[in-house]
């Protein structure tokens, strides 16, 4: 086995990467009263439409307790609302409110600015390049990662 410096792992790069883009995210978001999670709930809901508790925390990598909380701090906030599902009777639906939707905006105004940042910094072959091989890296991450046991 070749000794590689920690600081030379592709797996620590990405990590950093990672933990840059979060930060710059949480920094946004926090000025618009928004976790990361609510920002991608809301995403989501702006894109696919009204979801059950179930679809959102699927869409958005998270357990259905956890969205739970989520959704009901944000129906608190007036970003979304709930309504039964008209297929349903125990389901509830929830959607973005105008406020929901003018906060999204006001965020996504922000957080766009990192995207063409970042797009700026590579030339377009470069872009092309980098972006090839993240999904690639993702791929044999995802591959690599152990299904979850049952508790």
């Amino acid at each position: 086995m070749t000794d590689i410096p920690v600081e030379e792992y592709l797996c620590t790069r990405i990590r950093r990467a990672e933990q840059a883009l979060m930060a710059h995210h949480e920094a946004v978001l926090r000025g618009h009263g928004l976790t990361m999670t609510q920002y991608t709930v809301l995403l989501t809901l702006s894109r696919e439409g009204g979801m059950s508790a179930a679809q959102v925390a699927r869409a958005c990598g998270v357990t259905q307790q956890s969205m739970a909380s989520v959704l009901t701090t944000m129906e608190g906030k007036a970003l979304i609302r709930r309504d039964p599902s008209p297929v349903h009777a125990k389901v509830q639906i929830a959607t973005p409110t105008e406020d929901g939707r003018a906060v999204l905006d006001l965020a996504y105004q922000e957080v766009i600015v990192l995207e063409r940042a970042l797009t700026a910094a590579f030339a377009p072959d470069e872009h092309a390049a980098l972006c090839a091989l993240l999904e690639r890296a993702t791929a044999v991450l995802v591959e690599q990662t152990p299904p979850a046991r049952p508790r």
